[in-house]
């Protein structure tokens, strides 16, 4: 077990000091001499030498590690994958290591989509047939401003002497605060606050502003989600808030190892029944692609993805998803209205 510098003294004087406040005058002169000394400790360049400074590279070369022809992130110089564990013992400065890497690839991932795949990235509200969401991005963090305190020692009418004497123990308080709270976080950074989009401050309410301003009003007759994980519950959402509208519009759901529940969002009989024939959930299995999945849940069917990986999900299943779409798409185009209609008669005597 490592011991860092600040313990080491640290901890001797704070005992004494616990021992002395049980002392007499002499003890007192001693504690008020270890109060100046304490004063004279320049923290954070003490605490420096425990923690590395909190300045990481603003790019992957940077960083020294690169996508390979596979996609895959590896140090350039090992090939290793990311190392999360960088510096043993320091998991604040590891955690800030692995935030700063991650700004960097979400940068990377935009540009591959805006070069390779021909995506625009435009800010709400604008809109396109084929919509990518970023239900993820729900605020952005910024400085918080400093609010001054004000003192109100200049208008009281308390002598001069017992003001300087309540200042005098109020600066000594702060600086005893001060002192504890560069010990127990040695570089803390500016105060942030966030500030959440508006009508945009959750993923559930990201996918009902794009619903209500893009997808409700756009020409398209035939539209296809594909939800992976969270999604899956935001679509569900989505569903209870505006279910007849997703109904007349939305062709077939795709879910890709979602974590909806429909118990939990309490989703209603008809919206239960609609996923089930609307609906495929491809979720992690190491069975075969397309095997089927028990589930504990009356809503929609699910399926392997081929993958035991959540994160895969979706790439692994995606010749299952379009084939999926296809189908749906061309049952619609061939307007089977008397077996709708017969559906419609069988879940309303169902309700009755």
């Amino acid at each position: 077990m490592s011991i860092s510098l600040s313990s080491l003294i640290l901890l001797p004087i704070w005992i004494s000091m616990a021992q002395i406040q049980q002392g007499g005058p002499d003890e007192k002169e001693k504690t008020t001499a270890l109060k100046d000394l304490l004063s004279r400790i320049d923290l954070d360049e003490l605490m420096k030498k425990d923690e590395p400074p909190l300045d990481f590279p603003d790019t992957l070369e940077g960083f020294e590690y690169a996508f390979n022809e596979k996609g895959q992130l590896r140090h350039i110089k090992t090939g290793e994958p990311f190392v999360f564990n960088y510096r043993e013992d320091l998991h604040r400065w590891n955690q800030k290591r692995y935030e700063a890497l991650g700004e960097i690839i979400t940068k990377y991932v935009y540009e591959l989509l805006e070069k390779d795949c021909n995506l625009k990235k435009i800010s709400i509200p604008e809109g396109y047939g084929v919509i990518v969401l970023n239900p993820n991005e729900n605020y952005i963090e910024v400085e918080k401003p400093k609010i001054p305190v004000q003192s109100s020692s200049d208008s009281s009418d308390e002598p001069a002497e017992k003001r300087e004497r309540k200042d005098k123990v109020s600066k000594e308080t702060k600086k005893r605060r001060d002192f504890y709270e560069k010990y127990r976080n040695p570089q803390r950074e500016k105060e942030m606050m966030q500030l959440y989009i508006r009508e945009n401050g959750s993923p559930e309410e990201h996918a009902v502003y794009v619903w209500d301003h893009f997808i409700a009003q756009s020409a398209a007759e035939k539209v296809f989600f594909v939800a992976h994980s969270y999604g899956g519950l935001a679509f569900v959402e989505l569903m209870i808030q505006r279910e007849a509208d997703v109904k007349s519009k939305v062709t077939a759901v795709a879910l890709t190892d979602s974590v909806h529940n429909v118990w939990h969002q309490e989703a209603g009989k008809t919206i239960r029944e609609w996923m089930r024939e609307n609906c495929c959930n491809w979720v992690s299995s190491s069975e075969p692609l397309d095997t089927s999945v028990e589930s504990m849940l009356p809503d929609c069917p699910r399926v392997s993805a081929g993958t035991d990986r959540h994160e895969l999900t979706s790439w692994k299943s995606f010749p299952s998803i379009f084939k999926f779409f296809t189908e749906a798409s061309e049952a619609k185009s061939s307007s089977l209205k008397p077996a709708l209609t017969r559906r419609s008669h069988r879940i309303k005597h169902e309700e009755l």
